[in-house]
């Protein structure tokens, strides 16, 4: 079984006969239909006047930065987000961004937080631009921030002129944790980017919404970067199906990581609260090399994937079982006995 992350899932059968079916066409003519009615639906779900296909979460991200600042500006993020720490550091690299870290509470930045980053001001600082926020928040677990805690933090970053980018690629995770629709967690955003091939199990993509202005602004830089796609359509199909059929389903994963962290957490040499699993990840601490352990899981057919020295993160998705989940534990278990 593979829980070292839910971008492992395959498409479903629904999705592969749309994919062989979608009308297609030259998506830099911005010709493709296929494509078009998966940025209208994702435009509709976040609540955004548009949007705009890019093949993964990271050329999203890239783009959306491209799109709000200039080279030099600042852009303020949490201390272990995704986009400071798994995307390469291609913000700077390539947007020329300076990224300033904040460290925050389980992923969310506090308004005050925020507030005390962006001071001092002045010649000797870059000039900060953009705020961009994470739901759900990989590093922290999957935790599942609230509509009022994005919503309070948004509008510090309004009040100090600032846009705000939501890096939202679980962002459905967190609205069937929470119970609200996707929109109400997006709405303080000015852009927000989700992934249609990590739970959602589309082969492909992620969507970048947006103000209609700020879409056609992004549609250049998508292509700068090389993103432009052709006949997409066939790819699009499938994050079309993911939207309609896939994201109520979502609720099994987050019950199957809570029963995960419950099984580790009475292991010995195993450190889980499982009160604190929102929706598909698990974070354990363990005694010895995580790596170490990391392996021997593997030997027993249990993927997974070791964050630091001590810590091992499972991510569950829908070709894990409830089954599945009891060996891994039983696994585990047997590995520590053994130790």
């Amino acid at each position: 079984m593979d829980l070292r992350s839910d971008t492992v899932t395959q498409p479903t059968e629904r999705m592969r006969e749309a994919m062989a079916r979608a009308r297609v066409g030259d998506d830099v003519y911005g010709e493709d239909p296929t494509v078009r009615a998966l940025e209208e639906l994702a435009a509709e779900r976040m609540g955004k006047e548009a949007a705009l296909f890019c093949a993964s979460g990271t050329m999203a991200n890239l783009v959306a930065v491209l799109t709000h600042t200039q080279r030099g500006d600042g852009v303020l993020c949490e201390a272990t987000a995704h986009i400071y720490e798994y995307e390469s550091q291609g913000l700077s690299a390539l947007a020329g961004a300076v990224l300033r870290p904040i460290r925050g509470e389980r992923g969310w930045i506090s308004p005050v937080a925020l507030e005390a980053a962006l001071q001092p001001t002045g010649p000797h600082f870059p000039p900060p631009r953009l705020v961009c926020l994470e739901n759900t928040h990989n590093r922290a677990g999957g935790v599942a921030v609230t509509p009022e805690r994005i919503a309070s933090t948004a509008a510090v970053a309004h009040r100090a002129g600032l846009a705000v980018h939501l890096d939202g690629a679980r962002i459905f995770n967190a609205a069937v944790a929470l119970g609200v629709p996707a929109k109400v967690l997006a709405e303080p955003a000015d852009s927000v980017m989700f992934s249609l091939s990590k739970g959602l199990s589309a082969p492909v993509g992620s969507v970048l919404c947006g103000s209609r202005p700020f879409i056609e602004r992004a549609r250049r830089w998508r292509q700068v970067v090389g993103g432009g796609m052709r006949q997409a359509g066939v790819l699009a199909a499938a994050g079309i199906v993911a939207l309609q059929e896939m994201v109520d389903r979502l609720a099994e994963d987050h019950r199957r990581a809570k029963a995960l962290a419950g099984g580790l957490s009475r292991l010995p040499g195993v450190e889980v609260d499982p009160d604190q699993v929102d929706t598909n990840i698990v974070l354990a601490r363990v005694e010895g090399r995580a790596h170490d352990l990391v392996a021997r899981l593997a030997a027993q057919g249990v993927l997974c994937f070791a964050l630091s020295p001590q810590e091992i993160r499972f991510v569950t998705h829908r070709h894990i079982s409830d089954e599945d989940v009891a060996w891994a534990v039983e696994a585990f278990r047997w590995i520590r006995a053994s130790a």
